[in-house]
């Protein structure tokens, strides 16, 4: 039987030195889940990811706020980062990783990195980008229940 989805809220100032409140924020929560180092560390780095974004491109010199729900069951934790700032131009999904290949580094949009390593990190990423209203990002990372590892 699954149990009941919970939800832990944060809602922080949109500033670098917050990020870590919400990378302690998920580790405690995805240890309490079962998660492995590996993908808690996974992890981290996508959330940071997203929060940096809202950070850096939201709100400019404007003092901002950055919203970051945890919800979560006993089979997968999803990490939600809106802000209401001005949306960042991206690497679109459609495109997907291949958008990458064949580029340099220096050629990589602002922000297209950022996008890959969620990607790459996480089982689900999800970007709404609407004009006026903010982006969010949705990053998904189910639990493999440690009898169900080989």
């Amino acid at each position: 039987m699954k149990a009941e989805a919970q939800r832990v809220t944060l809602k922080l100032p949109a500033t670098a030195d917050f990020v870590d409140i919400v990378r302690l924020n998920l580790y405690g929560i995805a240890s309490k889940m079962g998660f492995s180092y590996e993908d808690i560390e996974d992890m981290k780095v996508a959330v940071s990811e997203a929060c940096n974004n809202s950070v850096l491109y939201a709100y400019g010199e404007e003092n901002g706020v950055v919203d970051v729900f945890f919800e979560f069951d006993d089979e997968e934790l999803s990490i939600t980062v809106k802000d209401e700032g001005e949306s960042f131009e991206r690497v679109e999904q459609r495109d997907g990783i291949a958008a990458l290949h064949d580029k340099d580094l220096d050629e990589v949009q602002i922000g297209g990195l950022g996008f890959y390593l969620m990607q790459a990190l996480m089982d689900d990423v999800n970007v709404v980008t609407e004009e006026g209203k903010g982006t969010e990002v949705v990053l998904i990372k189910r639990l493999t229940k440690s009898e169900e590892r080989v």
